[in-house]
């Protein structure tokens, strides 16, 4: 029986409650009935377990369940033939990986694939901290979550560059990523930006066969990820291989050499494609169908095309104006200047720019959260919006399920059909609604996050980093959902974006900053979409 392992039982340990209902599952399990013991679980239990050598799939216990905990998964028929990694002790901590990505010498591996599929996986097999690695290489790996290291670093960051420095490049790699100005203080006072730019240089300064990164570009503006690539890729020699997971798919594509997808189901199991050219793979990726296997792994394709939402110009005729003046604010040393501009009903307007250059203070100025320090031009007046706001960084604090948030702060909203339909199924709320808020996952967060800030009525909708936890699909799911919403609602939207296919996406206009981050620096008019990147492109490259 063990040979032929054709399905995969998973049991949530959130949602498994054997103590609040009367164990349907195991009341109606036709294998139960026969006298085997195919799911275990009493009314003392804390969770429900369910053999997958005695399960025949019927799928009973699954639609039995009250609190939706169980889920049975039928595998590919091939499963065994595949080097497979099987994670955990009982079903409901599984994580299988189905064939290992292979990295080649000299050349950058990229991974692609959605959150939960095994893609951290398959790095940590790699590198040895999970079976089954014979320890043959010498693997160094940038671990996913870079806010987690102080919790593991001591010391100032030069000292750590110091003791790790194999390769003496350490004076090098501080210029290139940034990192001369924050090289006395404690890895502990260091930023988002700044710890992942510190992780890159820590794995760069060594010497090893086998280099990966976990989501390199997280925390940077899209100047900091070119770099950041620049850096990876020069790590690449005869011998040595690079592997890199990434969701922003424009520094997969300028990073990658040839790319293996992922799919499968999240948190069950992930298989790993064999490798594509960069093209074909994310192409693949997007396209939700493998040819050389045959396999569609998605429903729908994931489409978005730049020009499916233009308007005409008669429809832009009918939206009203607002206007702001020119305005400048000082914030200890440093100094945000704000040309004159104007926006419409219906618009999304993008702001592209380095960390540090003010674009949330931009926000909050709009938002008459500050008062600007000098006003040029006493016919134009800052016009007074009602505004709905997602911060960049979003640290909870509500001591309760997501349901009884959303009833608290958006209650008309979520419960309106158009909003459910257009917002709410897209990013697939109702799945985290009896989730302790305090116990969401990053890119749970901030799906409930767009969806508060989306859901309180409002003028102006301000959204800080949409793209930051979520996968390649989400990110574009999110989009399209920010894109429709603000269309319909004839509202308008400031977004702040690094990830240049989200962007690229969204923008209807586009605010350049340019200047010196944190000391000097001008926001421009909004401008076109065109000429907008390519003012930002030519001011990231000078």
């Amino acid at each position: 029986m063990a040979e032929r392992l054709t399905r995969i039982a998973i049991v949530s340990e959130d949602k498994c409650k054997p103590k609040k209902c009367r164990q349907e599952c195991k009341k109606s399990c036709p294998v139960v009935k026969t006298g085997k013991l195919c799911i275990e679980v009493t009314p003392a239990s804390k969770l429900a377990f369910i053999s997958e050598e005695l399960c025949i799939g019927c799928g009973i216990c699954v639609k039995k369940c009250p609190f939706d905990a169980i889920e049975i998964i039928n595998l590919p028929k091939d499963w065994k033939r595949i080097p497979l990694t099987d994670m955990g002790p009982t079903p409901s901590s599984c994580t299988a990986t189905c064939r290992l990505p292979v990295p080649r010498p000299g050349q950058v591996l990229g991974l692609v694939g959605t959150n939960g599929i095994g893609k951290s996986t398959a790095l940590k097999v790699l590198a040895g901290k999970l079976k089954p690695n014979l320890g043959r290489f010498k693997a160094i790996i940038k671990p996913q979550y870079v806010d987690h290291i102080p919790k593991a670093v001591q010391g100032n960051v030069g000292q750590v560059l110091e003791q790790k420095d194999e390769r003496d490049m350490k004076a090098e790699l501080c210029v290139d990523l940034e990192l001369n100005q924050v090289i006395d203080r404690n890895v502990g006072d260091l930023s988002g930006g700044e710890l992942q730019r510190f992780a890159i240089a820590v794995v760069a300064v060594q010497n090893a066969e086998i280099y990966m990164f976990d989501e390199p570009s997280s925390y940077l503006d899209v100047k900091q990820r070119l770099k950041a690539a620049q850096v990876i890729r020069s790590l690449l020699r005869p011998n040595s291989y690079v592997i890199v997971v990434e969701h922003d798919l424009s520094v997969l594509d300028y990073l990658s050499d040839f790319i293996c997808c992922l799919y499968g189901k999240p948190g069950a199991y992930g298989v790993v494609t064999l490798p594509f050219s960069v093209r074909e793979g994310i192409n693949i990726f997007l396209a939700g169908f493998v040819p050389t296997e045959n396999l569609r792994f998605r429903d729908e394709s994931l489409t978005f095309k730049i020009a499916e939402t233009q308007e005409s110009a008669e429809e832009i005729e009918t939206y009203q104006r607002y206007k702001y003046p020119t305005m400048s604010k000082t914030q200890g040393n440093f100094k945000l200047t704000v040309v004159e501009g104007e926006f419409t009903d219906s618009q999304i307007v993008v702001m592209l720019g380095e960390n540090g250059t003010g674009k949330t203070t931009f926000i909050r100025m709009l938002a008459g959260l500050l008062k600007p320090d000098t006003v040029e031009g006493t016919d134009i007046e800052i016009p007074e919006f009602n505004v709905s706001y997602k911060p960049q960084k979003i640290s909870p604090k509500f001591q309760n399920t997501v349901r009884h948030l959303l009833h608290q702060k958006i209650r008309d909203s979520y419960m309106h059909p158009q909003f459910v339909s257009d917002v709410m199924k897209p990013l697939q709320i109702e799945q985290l609604m009896d989730q302790e808020v305090i116990n969401l996952s990053g890119g749970e967060l901030q799906r409930v996050a767009i969806c508060l800030c989306l859901g309180k009525p409002a003028d102006i909708y301000l959204i800080d980093e949409p793209s930051a936890y979520l996968d390649s699909e989400q990110r574009i799911v999110a989009s399209k959902v920010i894109k429709r919403f603000i269309l319909h609602a004839k509202k308008t939207a400031f977004i702040v974006e690094h990830d240049f296919i989200m962007a690229t996406y969204l923008a209807d206009k586009v605010i350049v900053y340019e200047g010196r981050p944190s000391i000097d620096c001008v926001a421009n008019a909004p401008q076109s979409l065109v000429s907008g990147m390519n003012k930002f492109l030519s001011v990231s490259e000078g």
